[in-house]
């Protein structure tokens, strides 16, 4: 028993490397651009000001999101996806799959689940013991099940999901622009240094802080526009990857509202607040507007069903709530519009004879 917790502190300890190699790069790069670059190098006292006052602004928040991605915690299951002590002492006692399944559909029939695993079963997490939430999963790092988990990222030691996704993507963006700023006011600096028009206490300085800053910023470049791009899908990264299986099937787009209720899923509804590390992401991570359960005929009474060669009960399972039918209602409309012209067009002829009748 001691070993493994030795074992385990360790891996804790070890697994802060990272986040400290990059909080001892963006102290260097403080000292390299405030003091070496703008007090010592630069002599115009108006590029000078200028420099500094974009330069802390980047930094402020670059610092501000990064710090809260790091210490975010990463949102879990609800006590209602548990399942009740006697529902878990009898999974526990039973060893056949088909009874245990059983025992999960039924503590199921009041949670708003959509989502299954990809043989049609309840998905459950034995570690945690857990009925998960859609788009819920176990992160081995943090030995935990996380809500609408996209994952585990080495470089701020947190596992990436509902609670804290804004703040990382807001810290790609703001590193990027961190590193862009620093590379393109150090550039001209950087060729004088071939010229030898530096000081020799700058050289190092100068040298290093254009190819570190370039080399973030090409690294980040590409992974801040894929999670961009994942974003404007409504994905995260386990989704691409592989798709969630629903009742109709597997659908990669099953959670697609389109691309404006998309980016507001993550980042909110009040505008002003987007590119602040504050968290405005809609839904509490439990629930999730589905495109493919809003389209279907029978979802308001959504049934879960096992196989049919299982001899399970159908388990009824409650339809969304209000917010997120009122949050698709207008583009259902549009969607029904756009899927029957002829029929528009019938009733709008139909309305035009009944009208010219009454006149004559």
């Amino acid at each position: 028993m001691a070993p493994t917790h030795v074992l385990r502190c360790c891996q804790r300890g070890l697994a802060w490397i990272p986040v400290i190699f990059i909080a001892l790069v963006v102290c260097w790069s403080y000292y390299a651009y405030v003091v070496e670059l703008c007090l010592y190098t630069i002599t115009m006292m108006g590029e000078r000001i200028v420099y500094l006052i974009f330069f802390h602004i980047s930094f402020v928040m670059f610092v501000w999101s990064y710090w809260k991605t790091i210490f975010t915690k990463p949102a879990n299951p609800s006590k209602e996806f548990c399942l009740p002590k006697a529902e878990k002492e009898r999974y526990e006692k039973e060893e056949r799959p088909e009874s245990q399944q059983e025992i999960l559909w039924r503590a199921a029939s009041t949670l708003p689940l959509y989502t299954r695993t990809g043989t049609g079963a309840i998905r459950y997490c034995d570690r945690c013991q857990v009925i998960k939430p859609d788009r819920c999963h176990h992160c081995s790092a943090c030995d935990m099940c996380v809500l609408k988990m996209d994952h585990h990222c080495p470089w701020v030691n947190n596992c990436v999901g509902f609670s804290n996704y804004k703040f990382f993507i807001l810290f790609l963006a703001y590193s990027l622009v961190y590193c862009l700023f620093i590379a393109a006011t150090v550039l001209q600096y950087f060729i004088k240094f071939w010229t030898n028009d530096l000081n020799n206490s700058a050289k190092f300085h100068v040298l290093f802080l254009f190819f570190v800053a370039a080399m973030f910023c090409i690294s980040i470049l590409s992974l801040f526009s894929y999670h961009l791009w994942l974003v404007g899908k409504n994905r995260s990264t386990i989704e691409a990857f592989r798709a969630p299986v629903f009742r109709t099937g597997s659908d990669k787009n099953g959670f697609s509202l389109g691309f404006r209720k998309n980016i507001a899923q993550v980042f909110g509804d009040q505008k002003q607040y987007w590119l602040l590390p504050i968290f405005t992401s809609q839904g509490d991570g439990l629930t999730f507007p589905t495109r493919l359960v809003n389209a279907d005929a029978e979802q308001a009474t959504v049934t879960l069903q096992p196989d049919s060669n299982k001899c399970i009960p159908e388990v009824s399972v409650s339809p969304l709530s209000e917010s997120q039918n009122r949050l698709l209602s207008n583009e259902q409309q549009a969607n029904n519009t756009e899927d029957h012209p002829a029929e528009n067009l019938v009733k709008s002829a139909e309305s035009e004879t009944v009208t010219m009748e009454s006149e004559s």
